[in-house]
């Protein structure tokens, strides 16, 4: 049973991620791109290691995320007020207006697509939601957990 549900929820996953990402290419931004600016808007202002090890990638790649961020304006670089070799980034006016329309389409397509399903299907998926949630944070500790060892 419970490996039936992971492979199912693995595949959903996966094509659903796969889906999504049509819609955020609409948004102008490499992947890369819009995740790291995801961080930053909804996690505010941080330092580019800090960026760099919430998005699996290494120093060098996540400064060239970030130069790429900065040259379309919608993410900044300004002195860490605590540290005076580390920078904090952030998202800008732009950046943040940017993510919030991609993140937008993202859920008007989803709503879209629930509104093709079954009333028994949404509801059983409305059901779903804060399950789907504690599985992440589940995933979150396990995930962390294998890093450690």
């Amino acid at each position: 049973m419970l490996e039936t549900t992971a492979g199912q929820l693995n595949s959903s996953a996966t094509r659903i991620l796969r889906w999504l990402g049509v819609v955020d290419r609409r948004a102008g931004l490499t992947p890369a791109r819009l995740s790291a600016l995801s961080v930053l808007v909804f996690g505010g202002p941080t330092t580019l290691g800090r960026l760099a090890a919430s998005e699996d990638v290494a120093g060098p790649t996540m400064t060239r995320i970030v130069d790429g961020l900065e040259a379309l304006g919608l993410a900044r670089r300004d002195a860490h007020p605590d540290d005076a070799r580390a920078v904090l980034v952030s998202a800008t006016a732009d950046g943040d207006q940017l993510l919030r329309r991609a993140a937008s389409a993202r859920i008007a397509t989803i709503d879209v697509a629930l509104d093709r399903l079954s009333p028994d299907d949404r509801d059983a998926l409305g059901r779903a939601g804060p399950a789907m949630l504690r599985l992440v944070d589940a995933l979150a500790e396990t995930v962390g957990r294998d890093r450690r060892a």
